[in-house]
């Protein structure tokens, strides 16, 4: 009985599969959408998950294929949920389906109304406590796709939620030269690296400082100083990180820096955070102007260290006098 069952029930499925095939062929793609749906619910019910993966993966591509945005976002979605109801995977088959989910945000239309629900349920099902953004494999490969579709700012933003430091520096290349002016060369990978160390991802910014400056056209060094004084800031930000500098330290290179930093009130923000991230800065004791509070808390810092200490324990020359330090795969470990 059970075995007159299964063999009914694939011939049904034979059937179905039949006539989806007519109606692609013949244009009629609401017809062809609903008899993708049937199958999936046919799948669901004998527990093929698997079948109903490549089902929707391939329908969704499909109708994408066929310009029919609803019906291709609607058969994503279903796909997603079917990701969601197998946990046992082999790295293999996790690593098809982050091709598989980045393939699909690529093809769903920024303005299309299902656009953040694919993309916010993509990354939830990739998420956990130690990534809560989504795993880092996902975001890397987003952000490539999102790249080669020249959405730049999106790429970014994937990219910071990724481990790919030298990716993103030879994306920010692109961006830069598409949408920059030349006079904000610094100004592209300045911004990233700071929302890197806001993220303490300190050697993944090293990497992507490393990336664009070897690479880009307009600076293409290998090793500081370099002639923009940010680069150099940054640079010797994350060499101060990785020798474990003091507060003072971390003070006086600011304080030094002030002057190119006041470009971009912003800055100060994220300098605060990574103060307090890596350098063990105080938080501001009560809401006043950023930029007076995080100049009273380095200041205030500073003071208690030289008393103690008798001065800062390193000195950090400012870009004139920096040292020349290679940033070979060494130093940004």
């Amino acid at each position: 009985m059970s075995t007159a069952r299964q063999a009914r029930g694939a011939a049904g499925v034979s059937r179905i599969q039949a006539k989806l095939k007519t109606s692609l062929d013949a244009g009629n793609f609401y017809e062809a959408h609903q008899l993708y749906r049937t199958l999936y619910f046919r799948y669901s019910a004998q527990s093929k998950l698997s079948d109903a993966e490549d089902l929707l993966y391939d329908g969704a591509v499909e109708l994408f294929k066929k310009k029919q945005i609803s019906s291709g976002t609607d058969l994503a979605r279903l796909y997603i949920e079917v990701l969601e109801k197998r946990d046992e995977r082999t790295e293999e088959e996790r690593e098809k389906a982050f091709q598989r989910l980045a393939n699909l945000f690529q093809q769903t239309p920024r303005d299309s109304p299902d656009f953040d629900v694919v993309k916010t349920k993509a990354i939830q099902w990739t998420s956990s406590q130690e990534n809560p953004s989504g795993h880092p494999r996902l975001r890397q490969l987003l952000a490539y796709n999102l790249w080669s579709s020249k959405r730049y700012s999106e790429s970014r933003q994937n990219f910071l939620h990724s481990c790919d430091g030298s990716g993103c520096g030879k994306m920010l290349i692109d961006f830069h030269k598409d949408r920059g002016f030349s006079s904000e060369v610094d100004v592209f990978i300045v911004n990233t690296v700071l929302q890197y160390l806001v993220l303490r991802k300190h050697i993944v910014a090293a990497w992507a400082l490393k990336s664009y400056t070897e690479n880009h056209p307009e600076i293409a060094k290998t090793s500081p100083p370099f002639k923009h004084p940010l680069l150099n800031f940054i640079w010797l930000l994350l060499l101060a990180i990785k020798q474990k500098e003091t507060i003072s330290a971390f003070s006086t290179l600011v304080e030094l820096y002030k002057p190119s930093l006041q470009r971009d009130p912003g800055y100060f923000d994220a300098i605060d955070r990574i103060g307090q991230h890596f350098f063990g800065l105080p938080e501001p004791q009560r809401p006043r102007g950023m930029f007076s509070g995080l100049m009273d808390s380095f200041f205030s810092a500073m003071n208690e260290s030289s008393d103690e200490e008798g001065g800062p324990s390193r000195n950090i020359n400012n870009n004139t006098n920096a040292p020349s330090i290679s940033m070979d795969s060494q130093d940004l470990d």
